[in-house]
């Protein structure tokens, strides 16, 4: 299992990603895809079900997958799962899948890393029922101070958008996060995460190794690894 080192700056969600001096990657893997893990330095896995790419008539096949190649150790995160309401099957199904993902989360101690678009409260069902032991990353997370600081209350760690960050009105936000529950993604996008960080660093009012620094111990606490 690769690992970031000190001063590296880490993409925690990003699709189809290489690494590059001094970066390290969080790639997620889907499970309609054929990719699958490999063992190289500068980059770890995710491995879930999007909900996206869920139906009625996959989702036995997919859930097997998942169950298969989960235990691999390049991948040290259950997702990204969870829930969309603009695109994917029922929320009925969608959280069906959904609780399968957080099950092999909390049995393989991996976390689990949430796509969730305008299903927040049944995201947050889901937390009540199940009662999670393992960390929860949301990705992509462009959202007001209100729901940040409900899914922070709940123990949640939260990874901006990236073009959400890059946009003045999101510096307000920024300054009132918690330094030690965030972390920066490029979700695959063609930005450069050093410019991500850039601009985080300026609105917390820190230098750029400062928030790298902070962010390779988000990673390493997030993971329950030792530095």
């Amino acid at each position: 299992m690769s690992l970031p080192q000190t001063g590296d700056y880490i993409d925690i969600h990003i699709h189809s990603g290489t690494p590059a001096q001094g970066i390290f990657i969080l790639e997620s893997l889907m499970a309609h895809e054929e990719k699958v893990p490999v063992d190289a330095p500068g980059i770890a896995y995710t491995y879930g079900i999007h909900p996206w790419f869920l139906d009625e008539s996959n989702q036995k096949g997919l859930l097997a997958k998942v169950e298969k190649i989960i235990p691999n150790a390049d991948i040290i995160a259950i997702g990204e799962a969870g829930f969309d309401r603009l695109r994917g099957p029922s929320l009925e199904l969608q959280s069906k899948v959904f609780e399968s993902q957080v099950a092999w989360s909390e049995s393989l101690s991996k976390p689990i890393v949430i796509h969730c678009v305008r299903a927040w409260d049944e995201l947050l069902l889901v937390r009540k029922k199940m009662k999670p032991k393992m960390p929860w990353l949301v990705h992509g997370f462009r959202g007001g101070v209100e729901m940040a600081n409900q899914l922070l209350s709940k123990g949640m760690y939260l990874s901006l958008w990236f073009d959400f960050v890059l946009r003045p009105e999101s510096s307000n936000l920024i300054r009132i996060l918690p330094h030690d529950k965030i972390f920066l993604e490029t979700d695959g996008a063609d930005v450069n995460i050093r410019h991500i960080y850039r601009k985080v660093s300026k609105d917390l009012g820190i230098e750029v190794e400062s928030l790298k620094g902070q962010l390779y111990t988000n990673y390493y606490n997030f993971f329950n690894l030792k530095t």
